[in-house]
Parts: structure tokens; C-alpha cells; sequence
């Protein structure tokens, strides 16, 4: 029950990366810089639940 599976969707394209987060030690919303080959760059990647 400790980690969650979310989805990092990109704010530019609609490329998206998967991992785990602990939501125990994590309770707000995770934002990453990383890089999106779509676009070629780096941008903002916002947090959204992996429904199941």
C-alpha cells in the first residue's frame, strides 16, 4: 500500500513516462523536469494516477 503507480505526462506532447512513487513520504503532486523526444527538449512533466 506504500507505492502508487502514476503516469509523468509531458505539458508540451502527449508523451508520457510511468513509474512509482511512495505515497506515504510524497503527499503532493509530483513535477519533473525531463527530457521529451518528441519535441527535443527539456519540459515539465505533471503527475496523473494510473487509473486500474
Amino acid at each position: 500500500m506504500g507505492r502508487i503507480n502514476i503516469m509523468l505526462l509531458s505539458s508540451v506532447s502527449s508523451h508520457f513516462y510511468t513509474t512509482t512513487r511512495n505515497k506515504r513520504l510524497k503527499a503532493n503532486s509530483i513535477v519533473l523536469r525531463k527530457f521529451d523526444p518528441t519535441v527535443r527538449r527539456y519540459v515539465l512533466y505533471y503527475e496523473k494516477k494510473i487509473k486500474r
